[in-house]
């Protein structure tokens, strides 16, 4: 069972020591101490006081080792039971005929279904990388997950750096100044970068150049698996196409530059007003509100000098404003 600060509850985290072994030496510490490190409850390492309810005694290392120890043959126990029904279960389907089942080999693409074992798969594949991870994020799917979640991946990726490996990451320019997405960089040591772009592809994630994962419907609940070495190389050459159009973002920001009065966000938009999208689509293909979308729109009236959406676009076409990012571009 893992407790509600990323460690399992029978293994306290060293800074959860310190405070027990204070707690011994002092014989109580107040509840407010020890709030910050759920752990030394979850545990069974300390306890409320009976004559003072505000603050938690010690239990005795001996006893409380004893309840550890037992708690951990318990689950060992409770496997080796699971690992006993599964071999009954699937014995008697092991004698049936398997000319019709999947090949024993790992398939070249194999569709995963549900967000936790999608999730499971794709962290046993960085738990076993090496040599680079790479990944786009768009908009904020990876913002509010479940922080126990949240750490265990922060934890898969530093080890992946320790290992001397390489994290690089695509975000949306929506997510630029997300201080979510600052603070998770920010807390890594190691070769991690990211960058941004206007539009990005949907989430993507390439393991060591070996295996790819992709979204196979809209709402994520399932996921292609992909291990095919020319698709794998698709993906990675895609990649390595936008990484080189995006905006470094970590660990120096770069400044999106700003042509004729126009922002970079401002060019966006102008592009795919060009093309006739209407602001729900363009809100959305770029990872912003609607809202949002109109007051860039107006800001870009206001500065071409448009009153009207059809003239808008025809002075966008005279400003050449899009030849000249697109002459940026090239020169990149």
């Amino acid at each position: 069972m893992t407790a509600r600060h990323g460690h399992r509850a029978e293994e306290p985290c060293e800074a959860g020591l310190e405070l027990y072994a204070r707690a011994l030496r002092e014989g109580r510490i107040t509840q407010r101490e020890a709030d910050a490190l759920p752990c030394l409850v979850d545990s069974g390492l300390l306890q409320p006081s009976v004559e003072d309810m505000s603050r938690l005694e010690p239990v005795a290392p001996a006893v409380a080792l004893h309840r550890l120890l037992r708690t951990a043959e318990d689950r060992i126990a409770d496997e080796r039971r699971r690992e006993e029904h599964l071999a009954s279960v699937f014995e008697p389907l092991m004698r049936l005929d398997g000319r019709s089942t999947a090949a024993e080999e790992t398939p070249a693409i194999a569709v995963l279904s549900g967000k936790e074992r999608i999730g499971r798969t794709i962290g046993e594949a960085v738990a076993g990388a090496n040599t680079e991870l790479l990944a786009i994020h768009p908009r904020t799917s990876h913002i509010g997950t479940d922080p126990e979640i949240h750490l265990e991946a922060m934890g898969r990726d530093q080890a992946m750096l320790d290992r001397g490996g390489r994290i690089r990451t695509l975000y949306q320019h929506t997510l630029r100044h997300a201080p979510t997405v600052l603070a998770r960089y920010e807390r890594l040591e190691g070769d991690v970068e990211a960058r941004t772009l206007d539009e990005v592809t949907d989430r993507m994630i390439v393991v060591d150049r070996s295996v790819a994962f992709v979204p196979a419907n809209k709402d994520h609940t399932l996921a292609l698996e992909v291990r095919h070495p020319a698709l794998v190389d698709f993906f990675v050459a895609a990649f390595e196409r936008l990484w080189r159009l995006a905006t470094p973002m970590y660990p120096e920001a770069a400044q999106q530059p700003v042509l004729d009065g126009v922002t970079a966000r401002q060019r966006a938009i102008a592009a795919l007003l060009v093309e006739g999208h209407t602001d729900a689509v363009i809100a959305d293909r770029l990872g912003m509100n609607i809202r949002t979308a109109r007051v860039h729109i107006a800001k870009l009236a206001a500065t071409l000098g448009s009153d009207s959406r059809a003239q808008l676009g025809y002075l966008i076409g005279q400003s050449g404003i899009l030849e000249r990012e697109r002459e940026r571009e090239r020169e990149r």
